[in-house]
């Protein structure tokens, strides 16, 4: 049988809306192992910058947020929703903390429109030397491009296109109205076609890392090229799926 203590840690919000001081403390001490259990999990995909205490402490931010806005009513169990909003209330953290110069991005959005430039003009996949000439920079400075921009920031679906108004965002955001709800699903069957026409060994990369969950190092080992290059397949997919995708940001 479910004590009173244990109805108050599995029903976070009160009837009324307002969670309670006490019901906010069990919901910490009964999800405090979810928090650090998904702050370990992301900090093996992070910058090496990312420490594991900023990522928690944001992680239990995201935490009582959720405390404080479930409803029971909407189906999914606190556990759940809770992960979610933990996750993002980290990955928000980590953008934060974005230190890449202006030129990072500017160079970053330059690739994404060679990109579609050639693509346009061939009806095929880029390939790296045709990036690198459509650029005018050699085959070593293109991917050191790809380099500072795997190394500036946490790349993820939703970091595909810059901007506070990019589809992307808006797809990821708490959306309402049934538009939202249409843009929303329509988008992501996009971007479920714009993932499946990748390049293989991009779309092998993106596998790995998001369904499968392995790190770089992990993913390296898998498909027989170094960390740094698994680095760079990652960002060029990013950037291939930016450029498809742009149509969106408009």
């Amino acid at each position: 049988m479910t004590s009173a203590t244990e109805a108050k840690v599995y029903e976070p919000v009160l009837p009324n809306g307002e969670a309670s001081d006490e019901n906010l403390t069990a919901v910490v001490v009964r999800y405090a192992p979810l928090v650090k259990r998904i702050a370990h999990h992301l900090l093996l995909r992070m910058p090496a910058s990312v420490q594991i205490d900023d990522l928690i402490q944001s992680g239990m931010i995201g935490l009582l947020e959720a405390a404080k806005k479930y409803d029971v009513s909407k189906g999914a169990s606190f556990e759940t929703y809770a992960g979610i909003r933990i996750r993002g209330s980290m990955l928000d953290e980590v953008r934060k903390g974005d230190w890449a110069p202006r030129s990072v991005h500017r160079k970053s959005r330059k690739v994404a429109e060679a990109i579609k430039a050639i693509e346009a003009r061939t009806g095929k996949d880029a390939k790296d030397p045709d990036i690198a000439k459509e650029l005018d920079i050699d085959l070593n400075a293109y991917y050191a491009i790809l380099q500072d921009a795997s190394g500036s920031r946490l790349f993820s679906f939703d970091d595909i296109m810059e901007g506070d108004d990019s589809a992307i965002e808006l797809a990821a955001g708490e959306l309402s109205g049934p538009c939202d709800g249409l843009q929303r699903s329509t988008f992501k069957a996009h971007l479920a076609k714009a993932i499946d026409g990748l390049p293989d060994r991009e779309k092998l990369v993106l596998a790995l890392y998001y369904d499968e969950e392995l790190n770089l190092k992990e993913i390296g080992e898998v498909i027989g090229v170094s960390e740094s290059r698994v680095s760079q397949i990652h960002s060029q997919a990013a950037m291939r799926l930016r450029s498809r995708l742009s149509d969106w940001a408009r």
